[in-house]
């Protein structure tokens, strides 16, 4: 996964940084000291030549009031900002009336918290520089917005129960990221199924699988694997996609009891945090 810089809209960002600064009538100096960032680095950040990573974006707007505007821009300053094989899949994604997807071991982007996407993007074979992570982190969390509107897109969750026990950035991290998830079903936004253990062999466990349905388009499927990933449209394809799903729905534990033992397993790591 690689960021690159839109330098038109570097520039963009640093001329709404300079206008709100003077209309708050701050110097760059002043500025400095209640962001608590170098008059250098803000300087650079407003010529277009500096990149801001999301502590500056959010420090930014609290001093200057601006209501999380700098963090939204931040997206707008990379020219691709996922893996090449994921871009497809999240196009389709903003667009899907329904997603159903399984997850092996790490929590679906769209139910992560910052937290533990922070720790998923700072992994890696592949060092990223703090910019760069911050850059997909922006991206990452942006992913959870199609969860705002309480009708669409439905959400279906299959996760896997090493998902619960995989420990990513610790006990208080994980304890958030489940409890996280456990609100998002409380309140109906999403409906999650564990697969536990003991089911032993299921139809998903070789792969990761999404599938997507839309108004207006048929439906498809996107199956990620190593630094991979693939939209299928062909019909064929996707039905076999959709009936694995089915298969491995069939093994997992109702919504309920799902729920109570992803709340059962961040209390434990609650306790354990304490």
């Amino acid at each position: 996964m690689a960021i690159e810089d839109n330098p038109v809209s570097r520039i963009k960002y640093g001329e709404e940084l300079r206008a709100r600064r003077e209309a708050a009538g701050l110097t760059q100096e002043g500025l400095s000291e209640r962001a608590v960032m170098s008059r250098t680095h803000i300087a650079h950040i407003e010529a277009g030549r500096r990149r801001p990573t999301l502590d500056d974006a959010r420090r930014l707007d609290k001093v200057l009031g601006t209501d999380g505007f700098f963090e939204r821009f931040l997206p707008t300053l990379d020219t691709r900002k996922v893996a090449e094989h994921f871009a497809e899949a999240l196009e389709f994604e903003g667009q899907a009336t329904v997603i159903r997807d399984y997850a092996a071991s790490l929590v679906p982007g769209i139910l992560q918290t910052e937290s533990y996407a922070r720790e998923v993007l700072s992994s890696g074979a592949l060092p990223k520089s703090d910019e760069e992570r911050d850059g997909m982190l922006v991206t990452r969390l942006a992913r959870a917005r199609v969860l705002d509107s309480f009708h669409s897109p439905v959400v279906w969750s299959l996760l896997d129960e090493a998902v619960l026990r995989r420990r990513i950035g610790g006990p208080t991290v994980m304890c958030e990221q489940l409890r996280h998830i456990a609100a998002l079903a409380e309140s109906r936004r999403i409906r999650v199924h564990v697969l536990p253990f003991d089911t032993g062999f299921h139809a998903l466990l070789e792969g990761i699988v999404s599938l997507m349905w839309f108004a207006d388009l048929p439906p498809i499927a996107y199956v990620e694997g190593l630094r991979t990933g693939r939209v299928w449209e062909l019909p064929s394809v996707v039905r076999e996609c959709q009936v694995a799903y089915d298969h491995a729905l069939g093994d997992a534990l109702s919504h309920r009891e799902s729920l109570a033992l992803i709340k059962s397993v961040a209390e434990d790591y609650g306790h354990e945090a304490q």
